[in-house]
């Protein structure tokens, strides 16, 4: 097999190592700003919409999580 590297599997193999480094320091921003939320609340209830609970069944369900 033959290292083809056409200009759009070079950009595809570009962006995917951009995401994978990228990807991390997302995950750790977002970490940190829910441990900030969290502190803000100190222990008081999340009061959700109906239309917030929806979204956010719907994005669990998404990934799976019960």
């Amino acid at each position: 097999m033959t290292a083809d590297l056409s200009p759009l599997r070079l950009l595809l193999v570009t962006l995917a190592g951009w995401v994978n480094r990228h990807q991390p320091e997302v995950i750790e921003y977002l970490v940190e700003e829910n441990r900030v939320l969290r502190e803000q609340l100190k222990g008081r209830r999340v009061r959700l919409t109906d239309d917030q609970r929806r979204f956010s069944r719907m994005m669990a369900d998404a990934q799976d999580v019960d």
